[in-house]
């Protein structure tokens, strides 16, 4: 059976760790809430130039049905 002071011990360090494991889960929230932040700002910026590439093919002009029978 271990003695009090073993068992003080190890409540000990498990505090310790318990404490670690804060430490290190409040910064890996810390970097998902700046990746998220990173990635909904990605998305906003490929939005907007798929906007203007769609724009851009819009105002292309269309190949006339005739040209396109004389190239085959």
């Amino acid at each position: 059976m271990p003695s009090l002071n073993d068992l003080v011990d190890r409540v000990e360090r498990l505090l310790v760790r318990h404490e670690e494991l804060t430490r290190t889960n409040s910064l890996l929230q810390e970097q998902v809430q700046a990746l998220t932040v990173e990635r909904d700002s990605l998305r906003s910026r490929l939005a907007a130039a798929r906007a203007r590439v769609d724009a851009l093919l819009d105002r292309l002009p269309l190949e006339s049905t005739d040209s396109q029978k004389s190239d085959t």
